[in-house]
């Protein structure tokens, strides 16, 4: 299995953090205790969301789930699940589809009818939004710099979405270690990611490292 790709080099994020004041856009967590956040796309999924949200609540994690907002319609009731669980809800765009393909007005549409489904659950006025596809344009950097809506990149791919399986995916984090601060992706669509983090949890416990949401590991 290939290394986990990191959508920001260590040079870009560098420079994206210069970019910015006030940290709308995230390059990777600022902490710097031993301290994960656990990221989960493209959900809420029927089958498999349930199930990990029971896996977390058994350890005491809360994370952020970054949604779909046609998912947010179809499946509420999982929603509201991870709202009452203490889990933090973030963006994830309405349909999922590559954005590099709409025009720059159809994206912001996207993330705001996102935005109002979401609002609707936790009550919040913005969310953090992770790009479909990890891929986020320049035009699309500057118009959520303008509006002050925070982006969060340069994640720990799991590649949990390969299919190569639980061992595969447990095999690569002992390759390629998490170290503090980082934002690791998941995605709760597939069976993998539960029976690996059925594993991984417990020993990221005997490194000593703690969990956060997304927010809280970046300090807001």
């Amino acid at each position: 299995m290939s290394r986990p790709r990191r959508y920001v080099t260590r040079i870009k994020r560098k420079l994206l953090s210069k970019l910015v004041d006030g940290r709308p856009l995230i390059a990777r967590g600022y902490d710097t205790s031993p301290r994960l956040a656990l990221l989960f796309d493209d959900g809420p999924n029927p089958v498999h969301t349930p199930r990990l949200i029971e896996l977390l609540s058994s350890h005491g994690i809360r994370a952020t789930f970054f949604l779909v907002g046609a998912a947010i319609e179809a499946h509420p009731e999982i929603v509201r699940t991870l709202v009452e669980g203490g889990h933090e809800l973030g963006n994830h765009s309405y349909r999922h589809t590559r954005f590099s393909n709409l025009a720059l007005r159809a994206q912001l549409d996207e993330i705001d009818l996102t935005e109002a489904l979401l609002r609707r659950h936790d009550g919040r006025e913005s969310h953090v939004f992770y790009p479909p596809q990890g891929r986020l344009s320049m035009s699309l950097f500057v118009a959520l710099r303008l509006r002050q809506q925070r982006v969060v990149m340069g994640v720990y791919d799991s590649l949990d979405y390969t299919g190569e399986g639980t061992h595969a995916i447990v095999q690569m984090f002992a390759k390629v270690p998490v170290t503090h601060g980082d934002v690791v992706q998941f995605h709760d669509d597939n069976e993998h990611t539960v029976t690996a983090l059925e594993e991984l949890i417990p020993a990221w416990r005997r490194l000593d490292f703690s969990f956060a949401t997304v927010s809280q590991l970046l300090g807001s």
